[in-house]
């Protein structure tokens, strides 16, 4: 008989969210479990688990559909391309669940594509509700909907108290990126 997979849910404005479904990866993979990650929003910019994560490999896959933080200085990019890219990720995030080939599912920044408008709360809500009964399904980013929360198993909320950009500190590589 095999276990019911959790929706776990990491939100807030604090550090940790994706490196929070992260871990969870790098446990499961330790047990042989099959993980695939889909990050929204992260996609055009360099970044250590996108080379990390390919050590994990076969287990964890990571897909970087985003085109990078939306509306940040350096973002080049319209909305609609933004919502193009976005709709491609629900898609995408639609078959590698149904597939039945994963025991996880990483939805990262999908929260934080919801509050831009970049994709649907409906259509994460099917999502979650059209899920095989066996996969734990993991969503992050800030902004997480009350209706996420209430199909959620687990929420956690990262708060944060300090921050090294408050202090002028740029973003560190290995600890930001």
């Amino acid at each position: 008989m095999s276990e019911s997979g959790l929706i776990i849910v990491y939100t807030g404005n604090g550090k940790g969210k994706t490196t929070a479904a992260l871990g969870i990866a790098l446990r499961a993979t330790g047990y042989g479990k099959k993980i695939c990650m889909i990050q929204f929003i992260k996609g055009s910019w360099h970044y250590g688990e996108m080379t990390s994560s390919k050590r994990l490999e076969p287990e964890f896959e990571m897909i970087a559909i985003g085109k990078g933080f939306v509306g940040i200085i350096d973002d080049k990019s319209s909305i609609e391309e933004h919502k193009k890219i976005a709709s491609e990720a629900i898609k995408i995030s639609a078959t590698k669940i149904q597939s039945g080939n994963y025991d996880i599912m990483i939805l990262d920044e999908i929260n934080y594509a919801v509050n831009l408008g970049l994709v649907k709360l409906e259509e994460v809500l099917t999502l979650i509700k059209s899920k095989p009964t066996h996969l734990d399904l993991i969503l992050t980013g800030n902004y997480a909907k009350a209706e996420i929360i209430e199909l959620a198993d687990l929420v956690t909320e990262m708060k944060e108290i300090k921050h090294p950009f408050q202090q002028g500190k740029k973003a560190k590589k290995g600890i930001d990126f």
